[in-house]
């Protein structure tokens, strides 16, 4: 939807592999992200809005290292992810997410997340949905979103070039990630968010999105509604 009015219709992209960030797209942690991070925010003395405006599809450590230069930021991070992943009563999956994955055979998706593993996992675990072949998580890349490195990572893993791989994200951090590594990037939040507007197209859910397969074409994501 880049440079022009968005519009709504149906999208089709073909791919060998989808790449899915975890939280805001695949499950929907807010609620304990919000508590995790403003609770942290207030014991340091710092704006928790401004915290939580960092935090966006970032890596915990990186977050704390904007915010709080003068903290051990791995070490605080480690403590903050700890708390998180115990924290997950109210941890749902996405609308349509668990229906999604199961059209995918497992050589055909990951999860980057800028979550630690084991925050990642609990999350999944909570939410019901499956562990993928390849997850790429926050220790494994030395640089976090929005470089290109968890994604690169990711579609080496799958064997698929990163040309052909479309990326489903919620964060503008991961937007431009995607972007990045030269792959397309499928939005998710819908209205009129203005941190999605550097996707090729806008959808509501996972819920909005399809997978077929056609003869000559392999896989195929189509939006059932979206922006372009």
């Amino acid at each position: 939807m880049m440079g022009s009015s968005p519009m709504s219709q149906s999208v089709e992209m073909s791919a060998a592999a989808v790449l899915f960030d975890l939280d805001g797209v695949l499950v929907f942690s807010s609620a304990s992200v919000h508590r995790s991070w403003t609770a942290w925010a207030h014991s340091h003395g710092i704006d928790p809005v401004a915290v939580l405006a960092a935090a966006s599809g970032t890596r915990s450590v990186d977050t704390i290292r904007q915010v709080a230069p003068h903290l051990d930021a791995e070490a605080e991070a480690t403590r903050l992810e700890a708390g998180q992943a115990l924290d997950t009563s109210d941890v749902t999956a996405g609308p349509g997410a668990a229906a999604l994955l199961e059209s995918l055979a497992q050589h055909e998706w990951a999860i980057v997340t800028s979550g630690s593993e084991p925050l990642a996992r609990a999350r999944l675990r909570a939410a019901g949905l499956p562990e993928p072949k390849v997850f790429v998580t926050a220790e494994q890349v030395s640089a976090g979103k929005p470089d290109p490195a968890g994604y690169l990572l990711a579609a080496g893993l799958l064997g698929a070039p990163p040309q052909r791989c479309v990326v489903i994200e919620d964060a503008a951090a991961g937007i431009a990630a995607g972007r990045s590594a030269g792959m397309r990037v499928i939005g998710l939040g819908g209205g009129e968010s203005e941190h999605l507007a550097e996707a090729d197209v806008v959808a509501g859910a996972c819920a909005d999105l399809e997978v077929l397969r056609e003869p000559g074409r392999g896989l195929i994501i189509r939006t059932t509604e979206g922006d372009v």
